[in-house]
């Protein structure tokens, strides 16, 4: 199965939709996740080059414009059975900002956003970890931006496990939250003349996690 493949289905029939009626295309579905543990507790180190920490936001009211960063780092303790003592700790820094456009980045790295230069990280600890059902944890921690901490709940689903071709055990976790980004001093805007702003004050934070099991040491 290679990296990045999707399930192949065999194309249907074309059928001609209804009067009146708008045609859909179906959505891509992944591979179904495989499970190589039951237990997925254990210390584990973020695959950065198999990870994305992104964002997204509103643009002039009308379209919606994707970014992510670089360059981070990251480590966690899992406990499946008994959850509160898992916990977990995000370092990025803060310059690898990434929306694949030379002049936004700058911008975001300024004064106005980010002021890379005085606050070169964006830090998230965790403080509590609980369980909302088999596959899904719930992450509440602290995130720093700047010179503001604030609170910030993420859930985070199991999407499966796996040993790689290096023998290295792999989990998977997607989650996503949003927040307001004025709550943490990055209150920059532009008014336009048809009404609204620029940028949109909500950001979507949004995580596809790869982690590395740490192995454990044999006495």
């Amino acid at each position: 199965m290679g990296l990045f493949s999707r399930k192949k289905t065999t194309p249907a029939a074309p059928v001609a939709p209804a009067a009146g009626s708008v045609a859909t295309l179906e959505a891509p579905v992944f591979d179904a996740g495989t499970t190589a543990v039951a237990d997925v507790s254990g210390d584990y180190t973020i695959d950065v080059t198999h990870t994305r920490i992104g964002f997204s936001a509103r643009h002039a009211m009308v379209t919606t414009v994707r970014g992510q960063f670089n360059d981070f780092e990251a480590t966690a303790h899992v406990d499946a059975q008994n959850p509160a003592l898992s916990r977990t700790e995000v370092r990025i820094k803060a310059a690898s900002i990434d929306t694949r456009n030379a002049d936004r980045d700058g911008h975001l790295r300024s004064g106005d956003f980010l002021d890379v230069e005085a606050y070169p990280e964006v830090v998230f600890t965790s403080t509590s970890v609980s369980r909302r059902d088999a596959d899904t944890f719930t992450v509440l921690g602290d995130l720093t931006i700047k010179d503001v901490t604030r609170p910030v709940s993420v859930d985070f689903e199991v999407t499966g496990s796996a040993r790689d071709p290096f023998g290295n055990l792999r989990v998977g976790f997607e989650g996503s939250t949003t927040i307001n980004r004025k709550d943490w001093g990055l209150t920059w805007n532009a008014a336009l003349e048809t009404g609204g702003v620029l940028v949109s004050e909500k950001i979507k934070l949004e995580f596809d996690v790869s982690a590395i099991a740490t192995p454990v040491e044999q006495v």
